[in-house]
């Protein structure tokens, strides 16, 4: 199936493209809201500012494609590569990257308010200025996600779960992880998350649970820590808090 058919049988209100096979294509600015793309080969494809919304996308193959300002509100992404993709300013609110791939992908100005980030691996990722605080009525999951050496410089985490997840090696510098606040009150979750080496400097943890954290050897300076949790924490010299 060529671009050309797919676009027409979308047109015609056809939803069901499961497994197909659009590698290195050109969709760019595409309509596919609520297309069924379970287990498709998107890979090196380019779809900046598609429209995606409420697809799904389970194990579909978008490793290295171009999703620049694409909008994938709602959309069900669980198990899909996504590795090395351009994800720059990329609309993602609230949608399900369960056990994603996203290995060195570029989230920098990304939108994932409300996301459920669970299990996925965000390695090496890029998510400078990224935006992952709660939604009105979800709160943005990275519980036991991988996000080893993940640069998250001036992001916004505030409210987010990040109990059990590996941040190892992250550069947080700048980060906002503080108690944000809307119609209730959000407390970023870091319980037992692996912070080893990490960089926090400058950034604001105010009230946030570091309950049980491994921080051995990350950057502390001028890290603002005012009413956080860090009971059992291992602090960067070794020592555990009480």
């Amino acid at each position: 199936m060529d671009v050309d058919e797919l676009l027409r049988r979308y047109a015609a209100a056809e939803r069901n493209f499961a497994e197909v096979n659009l590698a290195g294509v050109d969709l760019r600015e595409a309509n596919l809201v609520d297309a069924n793309l379970h287990s498709a080969n998107l890979s090196n494809s380019d779809l900046r500012e598609a429209r995606l919304g409420h697809s799904n996308l389970v194990q579909a193959n978008l490793r290295q494609a171009n999703l620049s300002e694409i909008i994938l509100w709602g959309a069900d992404l669980s198990e899909a590569d996504l590795s090395l993709a351009q994800l720059r300013e990329a609309d993602l609110s609230g949608a399900i990257l369960i056990r994603a791939n996203l290995e060195q992908a570029n989230f920098a100005k990304a939108y994932l308010c409300g996301c459920n980030l669970s299990s996925a691996n965000l390695a090496k990722a890029i998510l400078f200025e990224a935006d992952f605080r709660p939604t009105s009525h979800q709160i943005t999951n990275l519980r036991g996600a991988n996000l080893s050496d993940a640069d998250f410089s001036y992001a916004h985490l505030n409210g987010v779960q990040l109990n059990q997840a590996k941040l190892d090696g992250a550069k947080l510098c700048r980060t906002n992880l503080a108690v944000w606040k809307k119609e209730q009150v959000y407390l970023a979750d870091l319980s037992e998350a692996s912070l080893q080496g990490a960089d926090l400097s400058y950034a604001d943890l105010t009230g946030a649970n570091l309950q049980k954290a491994n921080l051995l050897g990350a950057d502390l300076t001028r890290t603002i820590l005012t009413d956080a949790n860090l009971t059992g924490a291992i602090m960067p010299d070794g020592s555990v808090h009480y």
